[in-house]
């Protein structure tokens, strides 16, 4: 049932693919010079691995690619711009930093008073998600939802009862007790069916009972389930000579008895629909980074009025018992406020200035950052260390399975990038030294300026 879930996706995404080509045309007339509809967003890139024995030819062949200069004018010009105005920033960075230390401190009243009446600058719009077997869109969760619905339902007239089940799965806001009872009983009335054929006691479902009524009813996708397994909504006479209201199983609406079989199977076997995380990347001058502190609320666990007043609480509890506190305390408060967290930012800074930024959830491996680096290197394939504030050195050898709550890398860090020493001096030798990131992802950083700041800086550099 899972290869027949699997192909049902399958052919709808070809589907998809073939309305998105556009009306098609004979080979005699002329071919049509552009397409009518292109997806805005790019095409997921392909993860790649990090280096192991298997890629040590790999990581030659890279090493060998630092010695030859890119040839790209407009590609030069562009980094030499980008780098100009990172040294700059830098500069001013480092100016804003000595006159902060001269100047006294203000009190703690008027800090707060600031702080409440500053605008708050996001280090992310939001959290965001694809889900490729239905399309390349990417969007908030809650959108998402609303798209699977709507996917679904309009594939229940060609398919009903696979479609049903995944209706059950994926559209009951993921309540897992309540969806696993639906199941089971919705399991219960087909097996009965299969049992005890001749026997009408199972062939009639009173909709208004309590079993019923509290089991299945409430679930989204339960009756679409019962229709597909042949029965329909009547009226009947009840033992009280009432007309009541029941679901009737009639032979003639499914092929056999035995087709009942194939949908316990799937309402047994089917999943919800999956999201996968994306990762939102941010290329950003220092200046940017330092303007962009804050998380929207998408990223917490909790409400931001819950988590505002639990830090509150913790405050006044921390004051109390400070000189009572033991390490092992404080780490646990530290790993239980981290967890008021459901997704963290991870920023890496290259030492050219620039930050590569991406949006993780708390429980993903630092191999997925080291992979999301790695794939957007210009020189990938190449070792690499990321080190955190604190001075640790995070590598695939010792940390490649640790969580971000197991490294302390919620709710935001910026690590420092740092090429690995054993490929450290040759990268100083070659031209190609500064260059970090790959042309394409870099000019992202451009869309970030003001575009006659930028085009002045240009024409400077170009005279």
């Amino acid at each position: 049932m899972a290869d027949k879930i699997k192909k049902f996706f399958q052919k709808k995404k070809v589907e998809a693919k073939f309305k998105l080509a556009g009306p098609g045309h004979k080979l005699s007339e002329p071919a049509i010079s552009s397409q009518s509809s292109v997806d805005s967003r790019p095409e997921p890139q392909i993860k790649r691995t990090g280096l192991s024995e298997a890629s040590k030819t790999a990581a030659e062949a890279a090493l060998s690619r630092l010695s030859l200069k890119r040839e790209n004018p407009v590609f030069n010009t562009s980094l030499a711009a980008i780098q100009a105005q990172v040294k700059k920033e830098l500069e001013n960075e480092k100016a804003n930093e000595r006159e902060l230390a001269s100047q006294s401190s203000v009190s703690s009243n008027e800090k707060q008073e600031k702080e409440i009446d500053l605008p708050k600058n996001y280090a992310a719009s939001g959290v965001y998600f694809k889900c490729p077997i239905i399309s390349n869109d990417i969007l908030p969760r809650d959108e998402w939802k609303k798209n699977i619905k709507t996917f679904l339902y309009e594939q229940l007239e060609a398919e009903r009862g696979l479609t049903a089940c995944l209706i059950i799965q994926s559209c009951n806001n993921n309540n897992r007790e309540k969806i696993d009872t639906c199941v089971e009983t919705l399991c219960k009335y087909l097996e009965n069916l299969i049992t005890y054929p001749e026997d009408e006691k199972y062939q009639k479902i009173r909709m208004s009972n309590r079993v019923f009524c509290e089991r299945v009813q409430p679930i989204e996708g339960a009756i679409e389930l019962l229709f597909a397994a042949g029965f329909r909504q009547e009226k009947l006479t009840n033992t009280n000579g009432a007309e009541e209201d029941f679901l009737v199983f009639h032979t003639e609406n499914v092929e056999s008895i035995e087709s009942l079989t194939a949908l316990i199977e799937a309402l047994r076997s089917a999943e919800p629909i999956q999201l996968e995380l994306d990762r939102n990347l941010q290329v950003l001058l220092p200046s940017q980074a330092a303007n962009k502190m804050q998380l929207p609320a998408s990223f917490y666990a909790l409400s931001p009025e819950e988590i505002k007043r639990e830090q509150q609480l913790r405050i006044e509890a921390m004051e109390r018992s400070q000189m009572l506190r033991t390490k092992a305390m404080r780490e646990k408060d530290e790993i239980r406020e981290m967890r008021k967290y459901k997704f963290a930012i991870i920023r890496v800074r290259f030492p050219d200035g620039i930050l590569l930024q991406g949006t993780f959830s708390v429980y993903e491996r630092f191999t997925e950052i080291h992979d999301f680096v790695q794939e957007n290197l210009e020189h990938s394939g190449l070792p690499f260390i990321l080190n955190t504030p604190t001075g640790q050195k995070l590598n695939l050898e010792d940390d490649a399975n640790k969580t971000l709550i197991d490294l302390r890398l919620v709710p935001a860090t910026v690590l420092t990038f740092a090429w690995h020493s054993s490929v450290a001096q040759e990268i100083q030798n070659s031209p190609n030294k500064d260059v970090y990131l790959k042309p394409e992802v870099l000019v992202m950083v451009q869309e970030k300026q003001d575009p006659e700041d930028l085009f002045r800086k240009l024409s400077i550099l170009n005279d």
